[in-house]
């Protein structure tokens, strides 16, 4: 049996939201908040959400397509500073099967008045034969999709 190698990636995303620094940290800390913008995909439906915003608390995200692919999204937050950091691990499971361990950053910084930078940076280790280059192209895509779903979110609570 050939052995798998893993695959590491890192990558990093900036964004700028007409938000309080408060605000963007709110809808990271409170899973009603978080429900509107960290979603699966198309027609994702959700399985399973739990939220425990703590340093050592857990983040659960369950999913299903319509075909019965699954997505699980298994959380764990190491460092929480209110309104300015949060770092976390999580594993991705598809289908049952390990597809990648991260951990990732969000840096809420105020820049203004009225603006507020988010810089979200995930150092990925893909476990399943993914290609990195390949891996880190779709993982940075789904989560900017996210991303920008927060700032529908926060323009719709403004």
């Amino acid at each position: 049996m050939e052995k798998l190698k893993v695959a590491h990636e890192i990558f990093s995303i900036e964004r700028v939201y007409q938000s309080s620094p408060e605000s963007v940290y709110s809808a990271w800390s409170n899973v009603e908040a978080k429900s509107n913008w960290f979603i699966g995909p198309g027609e994702w439906s959700v399985v399973q959400r739990k939220l425990d915003f703590r340093v050592g608390g857990e983040e659960t995200l369950h999913g299903r397509f319509p075909n019965g692919r699954e997505t699980l999204y298994k959380a764990r937050f190491s460092d929480l500073i209110e309104n300015q950091r949060i770092v976390f691990t999580y594993d991705m499971i598809l289908s049952g099967k390990i597809h990648s361990v991260s951990i990732a950053s969000v840096e809420i910084e105020k820049v203004d008045s009225s603006d507020t930078k988010l810089t979200f940076t995930e150092q990925v280790a893909f476990l399943d034969g993914t290609f990195g280059r390949e891996g880190m192209a779709s993982r940075r895509e789904g989560t900017l999709a996210h991303l920008i779903r927060l700032t529908d979110y926060l323009e719709k609570v403004k």
